[in-house]
């Protein structure tokens, strides 16, 4: 896979310096994936939960929030937001 924007994933780890192991680990994993559908991505994170059209992946123990829209057919995650959990909570990336 392709990860589009690899900058929100520093820039995340630059706010929360604790998460930045697990936002690289994510990072590693996805760039390596082809998956095709959800149950594939599953496959690696099994806390990959759909909604709507994006996919929202709990990063270090759910602290975080990565929420991606995925293509499959060209194999790019568009990374929308790295979100505390209390931040993902109040549902504003919904918008």
């Amino acid at each position: 896979m392709r990860v589009i924007s690899h900058r929100a994933i520093v820039e995340a780890a630059r706010r929360h310096p604790d998460s930045g192991a697990a936002l690289d680990n994510w990072h590693r994993i996805t760039r390596r994936a082809a998956w095709r559908n959800l149950s594939d991505t599953r496959r690696d994170f099994g806390h990959a939960d759909p909604a709507g059209e994006l996919t929202v992946f709990n990063i270090k123990g759910n602290k975080y929030r990565l929420i991606a829209r995925i293509n499959y057919l060209t194999q790019k995650v568009f990374v929308r937001a790295v979100l505390t959990h209390n931040e993902y909570s109040r549902g504003g990336w919904k918008e």
